[in-house]
């Protein structure tokens, strides 16, 4: 039997539960509401100009995939998508835009919805477990194990049976790609990541009800994904666990807009900023700042003068720095204002290897924070966790105030209506309206 049927088979035997299917609708929700605020920002408007121009040859709207590489790239524009810690994969912007673009185009029920995303992100998150560190090092883990996920979530609305399934497994597993390298230059390209795992999946399945087949070994085979893209992977571990509750309850939600690996770290130097509140003491008494960190988070977020929002995004010097500063971690705290008033605390950041840190991720991703003072004393914060972790999540009322903020970037929204018709899915409610915007 090959690894993608064992994983299929898997994944239909779990049963769901009523809190399952509420958790989903709260990440759909999640998911949709970073969509819509994606809208507002630059890389948006070029994605819905683009996909206006691309619908003028599909009045109708039939193009499902298209339709979920728009939402799935507007999602992961604002950095406020989930994570999936053990996999270092964002499954929602992969697996949500996909299921949703299927279901209202088939008018699929929100339970049908909402399994078909547990389902996705089973996927996506237990082949993101097996490819080991060596992959992330190169490749992007959302945009190639995404696909996998989407490629279920489709499978599910589309009522493919076993062998279907796997067809479209292998037919997403042979669409796996995405490279780091767009950080080099602060490129768009992370966001292209995120719509074509959605898209990839939508095809797959597509295709495969129509009979196209798709390698059954693509996980494991001689010439197959982990042999191409993770060969220090465990294959093995894609089955790990079958009983474990599923992967989307194992899943982080977002409070911040940056990159995650910045969470911990924002987290701990915002109860030191309390600290130095309370001893009457500014920014100007710090003279030096040691950020305890994992090697992931160090290779990916190392950046002493960000040039640009982006980049402030994954900086854990700008990070520390605004938060120790004072300054709310939302959207202004990354604009060129925010970057310039804090170049002089992120030049004295110190950024260093914990072993106990790195011992625990990427179960854990945890910071350190320990700043010194010009009278030589120091205070220091720890996280394990970030805010948002399944060990500290977010109460139901604060993710949808979340989604509330976001929908409000974009006008044209009714915000209580959506996100309303969003948390009735798991009550058989049908899918709400989702506008984003005149291009598409």
């Amino acid at each position: 039997m090959s690894l993608s049927g064992e994983l299929v088979d898997l994944i239909a035997q779990k049963p769901v539960s009523a809190p399952d299917l509420e958790a989903a609708a709260l990440f759909v929700l999640d998911t949709l509401a970073s969509a819509v605020g994606g809208t507002f920002t630059d890389q948006g408007r070029i994605l819905l100009r683009w996909a206006g121009q691309a619908d003028s040859g599909d009045p109708a709207g039939r193009d499902c995939g298209r339709r979920a590489l728009l939402i799935g790239a507007l999602s992961h524009i604002l950095e406020m998508d989930d994570l999936h810690r053990a996999s270092v994969v964002h499954p929602g912007c992969a697996v949500v835009p996909a299921a949703w673009a299927l279901a209202a185009r088939h008018g699929s029920g929100g339970v049908a919805l909402l399994k078909a995303v547990l389902w996705g992100y089973e996927a996506a998150t237990r082949v993101g477990m097996a490819v080991g560190p060596e992959h992330y090092r190169i490749f992007h883990n959302t945009a190639t194990c995404g696909p996998f996920g989407s490629a279920v979530a489709a499978g599910a609305l589309l009522g493919l049976d076993r062998s279907q399934m796997i067809d479209a497994l292998g037919n997403a597993g042979t669409q796996a790609a995405g490279l780091w390298q767009f950080l080099a230059s602060g490129a768009m390209s992370k966001h292209l990541h995120a719509g074509r795992a959605a898209e990839a999946g939508v095809v797959a399945g597509e295709l495969a009800a129509l009979g196209f087949t798709g390698a059954p070994e693509v996980l494991e085979g001689e010439k197959g994904f982990f042999a191409g893209l993770a060969p220090g992977g465990e294959p093995a571990r894609v089955l790990a666990d079958p009983d474990a509750p599923w992967q989307l309850r194992q899943t982080s939600i977002k409070p911040w807009p940056s990159c995650r690996h910045t969470h911990p770290a924002i987290d701990a130097a915002l109860e030191l900023a309390g600290e130095l509140a309370a001893k009457g003491c500014g920014p100007e008494q710090i003279s030096a700042i040691r950020i305890g960190c994992y090697q992931a988070a160090r290779k990916l977020c190392d950046r002493e003068e960000p040039q640009s929002v982006y980049e402030a995004k994954f900086s854990l010097q700008h990070s520390v720095a605004a938060a120790l500063g004072g300054l709310a971690p939302d959207f202004d705290a990354f604009e060129a204002e925010a970057r310039a008033a804090f170049s002089g605390l992120r030049a004295r950041c110190r950024i260093e290897i914990e072993e106990e840190l790195e011992a625990a991720y990427p179960a854990h991703w945890g910071a350190r924070i320990e700043v010194t003072l010009k009278d030589g004393s120091r205070i220091r914060a720890r996280r394990r966790d970030a805010r948002g972790d399944p060990e500290l999540p977010l109460a139901r009322g604060e993710m949808i105030e979340k989604a509330r903020t976001l929908c409000a970037l974009a006008p044209g929204i009714d915000a209580g209506r959506f996100i309303d018709g969003v948390l009735n899915l798991p009550h058989g409610g049908a899918l709400p309206t989702l506008n984003l915007g005149s291009g598409n």
